[in-house]
């Protein structure tokens, strides 16, 4: 389906990102994810895991809320009536006056509040994997603050492994470390945490008996960090709700991701769509890359200097380099761009190692070879041989899930990583603050570059140099 991500603004001056996907006659589904999200990965995960042809019979309209994804990062205010804030904005900007409402695990309480408090707004209402109170999300209060410690002290590859385990099992449709990876892309550290904290304070209790909606609740009975008792307290708190729990952890198996969203398409259409069968192949979009881009600078003006021919032969010695480094990294050249290469990795690591190489061996050819000390002043002046044409690259890089489509990738990841490459000097290499985050802990040195504004993007970069110099 085609998707469309836009940005609206909250009552408090907070931008809101939103994505828009299905014709604006279907019936209008609006999904409030939970703790933290990012719409450039869930729509492509959605792909690949087989939901977005199951959300094809309704409008599926979904937003990163504040502090998370695309949305404004630098916020303060994480409270609930904050949050209900933002969905308040993203419908109200659609000009949506009544919708069906759904919410998944942190997402569920602000569904509660908002269909609560706006009872004549909302169609229907579902609840995923979700809480009315979190006195017993995590099992106990000292493991919430246990949780709460390991998100702001150990953001990162240790705290997100842990807070992963309590997430996934190894049915679930996105690994450990794939998660992992997930959680450290839609949020900072701080997001995280304040996040998390507001979350552990709310009660959305009183707001169920308001609830006028047709309600489902929905619950994985293998739930290690929201257990199943919760949900139920959900719909027996709601009047006339259903109940239909799942197998599975909080993020369960592909199928019953599909499952899922079968069953809350046809609450919300009141037509049954079959579930697609296990074992579906996933698409090839919605895999994680690392996305690197090198231009020569100076390019055209070499070219008018040195000459077709000649130019040309300047070019071929950079694409022999350029081709044995990515070899040697790891690295699948994508395409030329006729003064530059787009290539993808698998490894955020090898993408940086490889950045750090290509800059060097440039340097290295354009650096003399030292003159041997028996050979005379006299003798080395005459013997040595006319420098190479100097070549300047630029390098930028930039990890999300692209599309890829006949061996080519798409979509915000590759134009971010093309404008970030835009953006540096010959001999410099930039990356999103995405990589440097997936890079901690590696021994690479970063400097702050600042902000910018990307074309075609709302919000401001955030960039670091590479420091690759020894």
């Amino acid at each position: 389906m085609k998707r469309e991500v836009r940005y609206c603004t909250t009552e408090d001056g907070v931008r809101i990102a939103y994505s828009v996907e299905g014709e604006a006659d279907l019936p209008p589904l609006v999904w409030v994810p939970g703790w933290i999200s990012h719409l450039e990965l869930d729509g492509p995960r959605r792909d690949a895991v087989g939901t977005t042809e199951i959300l094809k019979s309704v409008r599926f309209i979904t937003l990163d809320k504040r502090g998370t994804g695309l949305s404004s990062r630098d916020v303060d205010d994480f409270s609930l009536e904050a949050h209900i804030a933002d969905v308040a904005a993203v419908v109200d900007n659609l000009g949506l006056e009544k919708f069906a409402l759904a919410g998944g695990s942190e997402g569920g309480p602000v569904a509660i509040g908002f269909a609560g408090r706006y009872p004549n707004r909302v169609k229907k209402l579902v609840i995923y994997g979700s809480f009315a109170n979190p006195a017993r999300v995590g099992g106990s209060e000292a493991m919430r603050q246990a949780l709460l410690t390991v998100v702001k002290e150990e953001w990162g590859i240790i705290g997100s492994k842990l807070l992963s385990e309590f997430f996934v099992n190894g049915d679930s449709y996105i690994t450990l470390e794939e998660f992992a990876n997930y959680e450290r892309l839609a949020a900072n550290p701080a997001e995280a945490y304040a996040t998390l904290k507001a979350m552990m304070a709310v009660d959305v209790r009183p707001h169920l008996s308001q609830i006028q909606a047709p309600t489902l609740v929905i619950h994985a009975r293998d739930d290690r960090i929201v257990p199943l008792a919760l949900g139920q307290e959900i719909a027996a708190g709601v009047r006339g709700a259903r109940f239909v729990s799942v197998p599975g952890a909080h993020l369960p198996a592909p199928e019953q991701v599909r499952e899922i969203f079968a069953a809350m398409v046809e609450f919300v259409t009141g037509v049954s769509r079959p579930v697609p069968p296990a074992g579906v192949p996933e698409p090839a979009q919605g895999s994680f890359r690392t996305v690197l881009f090198t231009d020569i600078v100076g390019h055209t003006e070499m070219m008018s200097r040195l000459g077709d021919e000649r130019g040309r032969e300047v070019l071929r010695e950079h694409e022999r380099i350029t081709r044995e480094v990515l070899k040697a990294h790891g690295g699948t050249e994508v395409k030329t761009t006729g003064d530059g290469f787009m290539a993808s990795f698998g490894s955020v690591t090898k993408a940086v190692e490889c950045a750090i190489r290509l800059q060097r061996a440039f340097a290295e050819r354009d650096t003399p070879a030292p003159a041997r000390p028996e050979v005379s002043k006299e003798r080395a002046e005459h013997e040595r041989p006319e420098l190479p044409e100097p070549l300047h690259v630029r390098v930028g890089l930039n990890a999300g899930e692209p599309i890829e489509e006949d061996g080519d990738l798409f979509g915000a990841t590759v134009i971010l990583a093309s404008r970030i490459a835009a953006k540096a000097e010959g001999g410099e290499i930039l990356v999103a603050d995405t990589v440097r985050g997936l890079c901690s802990g590696k021994g690479f040195l970063f400097t702050d570059r600042g902000e910018f504004v990307a074309k075609g993007f709302e919000d401001p970069v955030r960039v670091y140099e590479v420091r690759w110099r020894e």
